[in-house]
């Protein structure tokens, strides 16, 4: 309830720099991760900004957290309004290029910039995210492996946010393929900044 303001900070940019990856996928405008494609399907329908389509759409997803039993943290909570107001403030002032490869190589970054910003957030162990919150609770009440509930469920957000006019294209496939690496080497920077401060502080004394 009273966590650290280490990780308080951790996590505000975390999501900051998390949203803004969101962000540079969407500017780019050559295909989005699964759940702004599915967010980018309704703006089509109700005709709300993406900012507040991605923020309905975590409330929703938490109202799901009740009848799984899973608890949110606040990390979870911040997740949900933190990057929706960078999706809704940001997109504005990003780039959109004329050139299809320079769009993709935007995309690349989006992609990159997410996992990094996805790193951050994991070292501040404040609650998961409500779509990874919902998938851990569907994998306990399903008991299927957790990578076939994940695949599940982000095919079945694509599917729709596509069927509503969202947008599925390489940079669809860049997030799907590039995300979990890109957490991870974002994990492997964090930690070898955390090893070199800890030594620097060790021969001080």
């Amino acid at each position: 309830m009273k966590p650290p303001l280490a990780s308080v900070l951790f996590l505000i940019i975390g999501l900051v720099v998390f949203g803004l990856g969101e962000s540079l996928l969407v500017a780019a405008g050559v295909g989005v991760s699964p759940w702004t494609v599915f967010a980018e399907g309704v703006t089509n329908v109700t005709g709300w900004s993406l900012g507040f389509a991605t923020f309905v759409i975590s409330v929703s997803v938490l109202a799901l957290w009740i009848p799984l039993r899973q608890v949110p943290g606040m990390g979870t909570i911040l997740n949900a309004v933190i990057v929706a107001l960078v999706l809704e403030f940001a997109l504005p002032y990003l780039p959109h290029f004329e050139s299809y490869l320079a769009n993709a190589a935007l995309a690349l970054t989006g992609v990159f910039v997410t996992g990094f910003g996805g790193a951050i957030y994991l070292i501040a162990n404040l609650g998961p995210g409500p779509r990874d919150g919902l998938m851990v609770g569907f994998q306990t009440v399903t008991g299927q492996p957790i990578a076939r509930v994940r695949t599940f469920l982000e095919l079945t957000v694509v599917a729709i946010g596509w069927a509503l006019g969202g947008t599925l294209g390489l940079g669809t496939v860049f997030f799907a393929l590039g995300i979990g690496p890109s957490m991870a080497i974002g994990m492997q920077i964090l930690q070898a900044r955390s090893l070199a401060r800890q030594a620097r502080l060790a021969n001080r004394v």
